[in-house]
């Protein structure tokens, strides 16, 4: 018990070190969830101190909700992979909910087949999938771990400017996506003007395909209609990506503020990674998330995570082929 928490404790001072030199690294939410399991496994040992029987419920109780949790999650994924269809278009990074549910469908079918034909090929592989599978799955906990933390941190320090990332437009209409993004700027504004302070608006996006006018102008326009004053907005309108939202938006803030500080609104299932993309771009400020229709979120959060995954192919693939090694060596 007090080797666990001893552990669990030196891993939470590791993350809060960590934390408080930038909180925009994915390796803080390693560090985290790290300390919390040392921390539920030193838990269960205190629980064993008192009751043995108690302590036997709980292991078991965690036993069972691993397995019913990986059920739930794909039927839930796959429910939400059909409602995705339904309401958006159909592409790709849409279908990202039903694929991962029927993977996971998938899996334990062909884990179930491998066991009953008990051919040892066929069970290295699932070896070495299962392997690979718990390691994105850690990742991904630690990134649904974090990012919770993350978006619930909030900055008190005054900022300079608020920056509103763009995500595309109907025409010449802001979508619904695009409007909670200003909606919540718009907030972050007034709070800070009721505060004495008086940032600047910066939205941030160029004009893409299907588009009457380039973004930032649709933005800006969305945002003096709801009382914000035209001369408090500075358009970035050469964007095309969320790099480019970040670095051109940069440029513009050090030409104006050498010594800034700005507050970076999206959406809260792209506020991490747009956060670690802003460490990278060298941008000295926080994000902060708007709200995203409950049908919408699930894809979109696994999207985010496939692309920081993408964002690290070379540990990420030499671990996964380490694994593979791992599983299929003892076999020869």
């Amino acid at each position: 018990m007090a080797i666990c928490f001893g552990i669990a404790g030196f891993w939470f001072l590791v993350f809060g070190v960590s934390f408080l030199r930038d909180r925009r690294l994915f390796k803080n939410g390693i560090f985290l969830v790290l300390a919390l399991m040392f921390a539920g496994l030193g838990l269960i040992f205190a629980v064993e101190t008192v009751s043995q029987t108690a302590a036997k419920v709980l292991v078991v109780a965690v036993l069972v909700a691993v397995p019913l949790t990986i059920a739930v999650l794909a039927v839930f994924l796959v429910v939400n992979g059909v409602t995705m269809l339904r309401r958006e278009r159909r592409r790709l990074s849409n279908l990202l909910s039903l694929l991962v549910g029927l993977g996971i469908i998938g899996f334990v079918i062909f884990s179930v087949l491998v066991q009953k034909i008990g051919w040892e090929p066929l069970a290295v592989v699932r070896s070495v999938l299962l392997g690979i599978l718990t390691y994105i799955s850690f990742l991904f906990l630690c990134f649904l771990v974090y990012a919770f933390f993350y978006s619930r941190v909030r900055s008190s320090r005054k900022v300079d400017f608020v920056v509103v990332l763009g995500s595309g437009l109907m025409g010449s209409r802001v979508t619904p996506l695009l409007a909670s993004r200003l909606d919540r700027a718009r907030q972050v504004y007034e709070r800070a003007l009721r505060k004495g302070r008086s940032p600047q608006l910066v939205t941030s996006g160029g004009q893409g395909p299907g588009e009457d006018l380039p973004e930032s102008h649709a933005m800006a326009a969305y945002l003096v209609e709801r009382g914000v004053p035209d001369d408090q907005i500075i358009r970035e309108d050469k964007s095309t990506t969320t790099w480019e939202n970040l670095t051109f938006s940069r440029d513009l803030m050090v030409e104006l503020r050498p010594q800034y500080r700005c507050l970076i609104v999206t959406n809260n299932f792209h506020a991490f990674r747009a956060a670690l993309t802003a460490r990278k771009a060298k941008v000295n400020g926080q994000v902060v998330g708007s709200p995203t229709a409950a049908y919408y979120w699930p894809t979109a959060t696994i999207r985010e995570f496939v692309a920081i995954l993408a964002g690290h192919p070379y540990i990420n693939g030499a671990i996964c082929l380490l694994i593979a090694l791992t599983a299929i060596l003892p076999h020869f």
